[in-house]
């Protein structure tokens, strides 16, 4: 066997003429179009299996704008506990929305920067630090009885009180199957 037969020998055997083997990204997308797949299936097998009561009685709990003080809709209602200005305690485990608004003092000319918070027992879960313009707070959170609820400012003339508001609403409360 000469060497001229071996310069025209193809170095591996691959398929049919014109062939070509997938690259790495249709690997790529065909794999994370799988995971995809299965992630939705598992959601959908828990979402099933763990259904969600809507709450029996209205719970609603909101905060300012002015005058600034908690208005409930009912007395007292059985899913939060008002402490403090600006602060609730959750009594009963469940999914939550909280909504409000925090409207920056752009007169403040203080040194302090602008930083707003929505806390959850001391940790933030939520962070606005634009002090130019009006900006949307909250969430759909899950909280449990005994969770402590805050919006903190950094300094309290950094907001104008009057377009300030924080509000929370019980969405619903998750029923295990036994």
């Amino acid at each position: 066997m000469s060497l001229s037969h071996m310069e025209n020998m193809p170095l591996s055997h691959s398929g049919p003429q014109g062939a070509q083997r997938p690259s790495w990204k249709q690997w790529l997308l065909y794999s994370t179009t799988i995971v995809l797949l299965l992630l939705c299936s598992f959601s959908t097998l828990i979402y099933t299996l763990l259904p969600l009561k809507t709450a029996n009685e209205p719970c609603v709990a909101k905060f300012g704008p002015l005058p600034s003080k908690w208005q409930m809709a009912s007395p007292e209602p059985s899913c939060v506990n008002k402490t403090a200005d600006w602060r609730l305690k959750i009594l009963q485990n469940g999914l939550y929305l909280i909504y409000g608004q925090v409207a920056p003092n752009t007169a403040y000319k203080g040194h302090a920067p602008f930083e707003v918070l929505l806390r959850r027992n001391g940790d933030t879960i939520q962070a606005l630090t634009n002090s130019t313009t009006v900006q949307n707070v909250g969430g759909a959170y899950e909280f449990h009885a005994g969770d402590a609820i805050d919006l903190i400012f950094n300094e309290e003339h950094q907001v104008l009180k009057n377009n300030t508001y924080l509000g929370i609403f019980l969405l619903a409360n998750p029923q295990f199957i036994s």
